[in-house]
Order: C-alpha cells, then structure tokens, then sequence
C-alpha cells in the first residue's frame, strides 16, 4: 500500500489507564501483522485525564483505592484487576497492580507535550505507561518525571523547567476539551486520518483492518 502521506493516527489516552497500554500495544501488533503492506503512520498522543478527582498522592493500593474511593467491592476489584492482568499478559505486558502508585497525571501529561516539542513523544508514552503499570513509579513527582525525560534522550534542565513553569498546561487542557467536542468519554479513542474513530483496546485485528481500509481510500483518492 503505498500513498503519499502517512495515515494520522491520533490517540487520547492517560497514563492511568490500564487499557491504553493494552491498545498501544494491540495497534502496534496489527501494524506489525501487516508486514511489507502496513501504510506509514504518523502517530500523535493527546492527553485525557480519566478520573480528575484522584489525589496527588493516594497512600495505598490499587483494590483500596477502587473499593475505597469508586465503591467497589473489593471482590470485584480482584477480579477486574486480575482479568487486565491477563489481557496485558497476552499483549506481553507484565502488570504489577499490587505496585501502582495512584495520582493526577496532568505533569505527566505536560511532560509528553514537552516530548512531542522535541520529537519524543512516542518514546516518553512508552516509558510512562510501563513505570506506571509495570514498575510503581510516581508519575506526578517532578524528580522522577525528569529522571524518564532523560531516559529516552530529552534534556533534563529543560523538562524540569517547563514543568515548573507549566507552559504546556494549556496544551493538556485544549486535548481534553477536544476529546469532550468529539463526545469522547473514555479511552483508549483512536482516531484514524481525522474521520474515523476506534473507541477501547480492540484487537490487533480491528486495528489492522481499518488501517487497510484507510489506506486503501488514500490510495483510491491519489489515484
């Protein structure tokens, strides 16, 4: 499949959810699928907070914080918990609820905007989601979200100086105010080329699907 411009896939997702890695990854695997025919992509994270009222810092674990703070049962908690694992198992993502150290993730978020400035983006996405949900990382604490900054290759001192400053705050909030234009209620939403939208962590083959079809509608108008 071959047309001039790459597919624009855009994404709202939050580091705080479970099933945006899940869908980061089945995309990846449907691209992968389609070996020497998959189209090029341009790929563009927007932030979404996905629960706004969850504190900086909550001291406890993940059941706590779902029975505690969303009413559950702590029962249904386990096994909610205890499916995504398994699904993040068969994307080869090893999860570690006991680990996760609930909080706001909007300096997160600002962080990717600084990354996407400095062609990052996709990098800094990968590495939160896995501190996040594989590691126990604190994903608010400006020392540690610097330390990831780092890690996949953008200037410390600068990162931390937009975080202070918080020049990208703006930048958060326009993403999400955009996600409530497009009625977008949860995530992961994938929006293929600006027209079609994706909503959950579908299958590695749904995603392949809609990427061939978009391609082949490019391909169609190019012609």
């Amino acid at each position: 499949m071959t047309s001039n411009s790459p597919i624009k896939i855009d994404i709202w997702s939050d580091i705080a959810c479970p099933w945006c890695y899940i869908g980061k990854r089945h995309l990846e695997s449907g691209l992968a699928a389609m070996g020497d025919g998959a189209p090029d992509v341009e790929i563009e994270y927007h932030s979404f907070e996905l629960s706004p009222d969850t504190p900086l810092d909550f001291e406890g674990s993940t059941i706590e914080y779902l029975s505690e703070r969303k009413g559950m049962p702590v029962e249904r908690v386990e096994q909610m918990l205890e499916h995504v694992t398994n699904v993040a198992a068969n994307a080869g993502l090893d999860y570690h609820f006991e680990k996760v150290a609930h909080t706001k993730t909007l300096k997160a978020h600002e962080l990717l905007h600084f990354a996407k400035a400095h062609g990052k983006q996709l990098e800094l996405k990968e590495r939160l989601l896995k501190a996040y949900f594989v590691e126990g990382g604190r994903v608010n604490r400006l020392d540690q979200l610097v330390g990831y900054a780092e890690e996949v290759g953008l200037d410390g001192a600068e990162a931390r100086a937009a975080l202070d400053d918080g020049r990208y705050a703006t930048d958060v909030q326009a993403d999400i105010a955009q996600a409530g234009a497009y009625g977008i209620q949860g995530v992961p939403f994938f929006v293929f080329d600006g027209k079609y939208g994706v909503s959950g962590a579908q299958p590695a083959e749904v995603f392949a699907n809609v990427l061939t079809q978009v391609a082949g509608e490019k391909d169609g108008a190019a012609a």
